[in-house]
């Protein structure tokens, strides 16, 4: 059973970070920091799908849920992840109910979806042992589409009302580029729309999701109903404290 995923539909908020650093060691640092997830980012961090599946298999031992975010809403991406054993998913620009329903057929097997089977090769049987897998798998998988443009914001009660899509996600920094605020992701504008679209999102019965590293739009966002809060890199934590520990005793 993908205990996150019920998770997310009883809408208490989960927080977790982004893993951005792209190897094993860095990733298994934070496992046991308490974050209800951990990210693996394929879109903007260095990995690849062998750095992947090796931060996945790190983290695998410790009591934190893990999702992946593939580099492009190419539903291609997936099979792959799926078959090491990936259940939860993050997708980034996703502007239409087309490009949401290609990307749940991609997370289904038949007849729900068009997944490849491979049972005999794939990690997440247990390399064949496992042949329950097939029957529960469609069920177990969470998907997460991100909404980072006006195209999607126009779009979102369709792109919600695709059967697979648990939840939208959404990228304030995308979002303030989109609006003409490029750099400003607080910008009032910005925030009115996202705080109204985390509403809206919540009422359909859908999980809503948000990265900030502000603390008053962290609590903004919560207090809205977002339930799936991103709020931190590893990438920028590591160079926080680098700083301001060369900061100590440099200056």
């Amino acid at each position: 059973m993908n205990r996150f995923k019920d998770r997310l539909k009883t809408g208490e908020p989960l927080y977790g970070i982004f893993l951005g650093l792209a190897h094993p060691l860095t990733s298994e640092v934070s496992a046991s920091a308490g974050f209800d997830w951990l990210l693996i980012d394929g879109e903007h961090a260095p990995n690849d799908l062998a750095t992947i599946v090796a931060q996945v298999n790190a983290l695998a031992p410790h009591d934190v849920d893990v999702f992946v975010r593939i580099r492009d809403r190419d539903p291609r991406h997936l099979k792959q992840l799926l078959d090491v054993g990936v259940r939860n998913f993050l997708v980034p620009v996703v502007d239409t109910a087309e490009q949401a329903a290609a990307l749940a057929a991609a997370t289904r097997y038949p007849p729900e979806g068009n997944r490849g089977v491979g049972m005999l090769g794939a990690r997440a049987t247990n390399f064949g042992r496992n042949p329950g897998y097939l029957a529960d798998a469609n069920r177990d998988i969470c998907l997460l589409v991100q909404i980072e443009t006006r195209t999607g914001l126009s779009n979102m009660d369709a792109i919600m009302d695709v059967d697979g899509v648990d939840g939208v996600f959404f990228g304030p920094a995308d979002l303030s580029a989109d609006f003409g605020h490029i750099g400003n992701p607080g910008q009032a504008d910005v925030k009115a729309t996202i705080l109204d679209a985390i509403a809206r999102a919540r009422k359909a019965g859908k999980a809503a999701g948000v990265m900030t590293l502000d603390d008053s739009l962290i609590q903004a966002y919560r207090d809205a109903g977002a339930n799936f809060l991103s709020i931190g890199l590893d990438t920028n934590l590591l160079a926080k404290a680098v700083d301001a520990l060369a900061k100590k005793w440099k200056s």
